[in-house]
């Protein structure tokens, strides 16, 4: 009883500071569209920090900084310090944030119409529709809002598909196979396809139907659908693994998968919500290898850092398995969502982002590539394509440091990245970001790994064996063994 009557007094205060600077914010309006921008938020970075922990449930453990303000590659804290962005919200702010017309888009019709639901028609998902679908090659798209959604949906269409169509019997589990290493979300169904134990321990049962083969091996997805094609409705993959650290399949992977799933005939099931719209190079992640597949997912910067909105492409073989009553979204196609997706695809094209990203990306890895030679017992990997790239570290030397004290250190010197697992830092800009920009952040990284680096494994050498224990047992996957 004492801590559940303490918890409101230690948050009290700075829940009055924060309703005093909305007060203020709100006194500073006239009319409508005439607020006078406030640049210093009443509440610190740190009362922030300590009002989300409060009061939001732990299932995220950020890098402790808080955005205020941001545009195009920049970030402000509340503090006013600005910052490089080099997580681009895991390839939802492509365009950069805050674009001017994607906010265009979204100011205008959030003053006309922002939801009907799809019990209705509305008068821009229509022509999102036929932007999306024209600009990929595709006969139809279903809209959703998250990433997750979207590979739900496309796993629902998959099943439909492979019982209606392929005629897997009724009775039979029609088999998703997925990719070890893979991140596709978090719902139930999705970490069914999970190799990550923190995503899938207390969370059982998970459901059925679902195989697994190793991303890049070809040889064992062949012998997978000749032992069991006949009951595989579709094959989900990333082109490029993102969460297992910008994984980079073997050279003709993508167009040996092309071909066994048109001979097995098997749904080639493309996830590109972190890869695709330009991240890579390419507008789609598959270009690289100009493969076409049967499903494509698109989600994150469809929405251009603004609203939600993914989207399932197909062909319309596929796409009418699903009829009215057995998928939907109420948000799914609104036109505040379609409007800003239309604007967001139109930024894509207009600015060459695709091809910035490619020549970006050369420039940044060429830099990482210097850096590397300068510690090579530190770096043992530098991978990626266009502006979606990684850094892997050597764990031993490394250790008993983490990427994440590494993000940590790059934080204080302006730069803002996120690792993933215990060794490799994930460098992911907004690809509007500049040459200069670029070399700003090497810089930063280059200085962590001379200056920061040595100290930290100082400061850590005394909680390694404890470090080392609980490494040892999340990097063995509970499903098939794998080591990450």
């Amino acid at each position: 009883m004492a801590a559940a009557t303490r918890r409101p007094c230690q948050t009290f205060l700075t829940r009055a500071l924060l309703r005093y600077s909305a007060t203020r914010s709100a006194a500073t309006m006239g009319s409508y569209g005439s607020a006078v921008p406030q640049r210093r938020p009443a509440a610190s970075s740190d009362q922030l920090i300590n009002l989300e922990y409060e009061c939001s449930a732990h299932n995220y453990h950020p890098v402790p900084i808080v955005f205020s303000q941001a545009k195009g590659s920049s970030i402000w804290d509340p503090e006013g310090k600005k910052y490089l962005d080099f997580l681009a919200a895991y390839s939802a702010v492509n365009q950069g944030h805050c674009h001017p017309k994607i906010m265009k888009a979204l100011k205008d019709q959030a003053e006309n119409l922002t939801l009907s639901s799809r019990a209705f028609y509305n008068d821009k998902f229509p022509v999102f529709a036929e932007s999306i679908t024209s600009m990929f090659g595709y006969d139809m798209v279903l809209p959703m809002n998250t990433g997750a959604e979207g590979v739900e949906t496309a796993l629902k269409l998959a099943r439909k598909w492979g019982y209606e169509k392929k005629k897997i019997p009724k009775d039979e589990v029609a088999i998703i196979v997925s990719c070890c290493g893979c991140f596709h979300g978090r719902t139930l169904g999705v970490i069914s396809m999970s190799c990550d134990n923190e995503a899938t321990r207390g969370f059982g049962p998970l459901l059925p139907g679902h195989l697994k083969v190793d991303f890049g091996d070809i040889v064992a997805l062949e012998n997978l659908f000749k032992e069991k094609g006949d009951k595989i409705a579709g094959f989900l993959f990333e082109p490029i693994q993102g969460e297992a650290g910008v994984v980079i399949p073997p050279d003709g992977y993508l167009k040996s998968v092309r071909d066994l799933c048109s001979k097995h005939n098997v749904l080639m099931m493309a996830d590109e919500v972190q890869s695709g719209l330009a991240r890579s190079g390419r507008m789609l992640a598959c270009d690289w290898e100009e493969v076409r597949p049967d499903i494509v997912i698109l989600g994150k910067a469809l929405g251009g850092g603004v609203i939600p909105v993914s989207a399932v492409l197909a062909d319309r073989d596929v796409m009418l398995c699903i009829q009215p009553g057995e998928h939907g979204s109420t948000f799914g196609g609104n036109p505040l969502a379609s409007a800003v997706a239309i604007a967001s695809l139109d930024v894509l094209r207009e600015e060459g982002l695709a091809e910035r990203s490619a020549q970006v990306g050369e420039e940044l890895r060429s830099q990482l590539r210097k850096i590397q030679e300068h510690f090579p017992d530190y770096i043992k990997e530098v991978r990626g394509r266009g502006l979606f790239n990684a850094v892997e570290f050597n764990s031993k030397a490394l250790s008993p440091a983490s990427a994440y004290d590494l993000c940590l250190k790059l934080k204080e010197r302006g730069v803002l990245a996120k690792p993933t697992h215990d060794t490799i830092v994930r460098l992911t800009p907004p690809l509007c970001i500049s040459s200069d920009e670029v070399k700003e952040a090497t810089k930063a990284l280059h200085q962590v790994l001379e200056v920061d680096l040595p100290e930290l494994r100082k400061e850590k050498a005394e909680t390694k064996n404890a470090h080392e224990s609980h490494h040892h047992a999340s990097t063995t996957c509970d499903r098939c063994g794998r080591r990450s």
